[in-house]
């Protein structure tokens, strides 16, 4: 009598597959499931009966509504936790001359707002003291709650025009996993594309997340859309969301 050892090939086998979803997505919600084999213990040239079940994670469409520009609206009860990966507004120091001689990043503000509540702030540094694996944010959302954000700048004792996703000029905007950036330029094409956007861009210039995150996008510089600075990488969240009973 011995343990088969097809059963323990399965087993090694779907633990790679379920390892190679998760890596493909770049989320921490990976497939989970059980196997089951009977009888346990089999004679050799005998095979147990094997059952398996696999539950792949939903897509964030399945338990948010995203109206663009950006404002989610909760399908079912969800944790969002949110994440600052980038804050990349830069004032540019001169000499007498007017050249550049520097620079420095300036304070930035990211807010948020549940439902029809006020805009409240859940970060505010500069792009040198972001840990982007940091969760800046958490919040429990019910069925029907609302969530827009809101990004601005602090520069010479003033601050910046709060941009947020209830306006409609696509100065902050959500994009989920396969959207395109609706930049003049596309982003992967910018000569100034930030460090942090690129692990959340294919060679497309498609946005490339997990099956549970929202990223937001933010231009607080500048309006003009043929402007060269029109980017949308000033501030940049990223939002996740899972399932809670």
């Amino acid at each position: 009598m011995k343990k088969s050892f097809a059963i323990i090939a399965l087993v090694w086998s779907l633990t790679l597959i379920g390892s190679n979803l998760s890596a493909q997505t770049n989320s921490p919600t990976i497939p989970v499931g059980d196997l089951s084999a009977f009888p346990t213990i089999v004679q050799a040239g005998t095979h147990p009966q094997l059952t398996w079940n696999v539950t792949i994670p939903a897509s964030v469409v399945d338990v948010i509504t995203v109206t663009p520009p950006g404002t989610v609206t909760a399908k079912r009860k969800l944790r969002m936790d949110v994440r600052v990966l980038g804050a990349s507004v830069w004032a540019s120091t001169t000499n007498s001359r007017g050249q550049v001689t520097g620079g420095y990043y300036v304070p930035t503000e990211a807010q948020m707002r549940l439902n029809s509540g006020s805009y409240s702030r859940i970060f505010y540094d500069t792009h040198d003291d972001i840990n982007p694996n940091t969760i800046v944010k958490t919040q429990t959302l019910n069925t029907g709650n609302t969530v827009n954000f809101g990004g601005r700048y602090y520069f010479n004792g003033d601050w910046s025009t709060l941009y947020t996703t209830t306006n409609n000029n696509q100065q902050v905007i959500a994009l989920i996993n396969g959207n395109t950036p609706p930049t003049t330029t596309p982003l992967y094409q910018q000569p100034t594309i930030q460090s942090f956007i690129l692990p959340y861009l294919d060679t497309q210039g498609k946005i490339k997340l997990g099956p549970r995150d929202v990223i937001y996008l933010m231009e607080l510089t500048h309006t003009d859309k043929n402007n060269g600075g029109w980017d949308l990488q000033d501030l940049a969240l990223l939002v996740t969301f899972t399932e809670i009973n």
